[in-house]
């Protein structure tokens, strides 16, 4: 398995497993009352710094696993990469949009801010499974 497909592999496990901790964490919290009485600020930020740790950490697990590997990216790692950034950042425009309009609309703050977090998830999943799916297939032809 190639190094940057590992890589996409990380992403999707930790993106998954951060976003899903802390939609148990807010959804518990509300207890069958309003979403947007839910103290979500600081599990979204924990949830947020616990991806990045935990991607760091199993990045530089892997590196050292395969240490021949470091640094070595070819041509077709340089185009999946940039494919799966590229469709990946279409959710990070929609979210944005859809906060845009949500904050216009006057929504609560919880709300604005969930569709952010979503979409950075949707992003980083959607990118991460088209990279899996380009190095076991082979990218689209255009």
């Amino acid at each position: 398995m190639a190094p940057e497909e590992k890589r996409a592999w990380i992403m999707v496990v930790v993106s998954l497993c951060a976003y899903g901790t802390y939609l148990a964490i807010v959804l518990g919290s509300a207890g069958g009352g309003p979403l947007t009485e839910v103290p979500y600020v600081a599990p979204l930020l924990w949830s947020i710094g616990g991806a990045i740790v935990a991607s760091i950490v199993l990045h530089i697990a892997v590196s050292m696993a395969a240490p021949r590997d470091i640094g070595k990216k070819d041509q077709r790692d340089r185009e999946i990469h940039r494919y799966g950034e590229y469709t990946g950042q279409w959710f990070l425009v929609l979210g944005g949009v859809a906060a845009l309009v949500m904050a216009m609309a006057e929504l609560d703050h919880f709300w604005i801010a969930n569709v952010i977090y979503l979409a950075f998830v949707l992003s980083a999943v959607l990118g991460s499974v088209l990279k899996i799916v380009a190095y076991r297939r082979g990218l689209p032809s255009w």
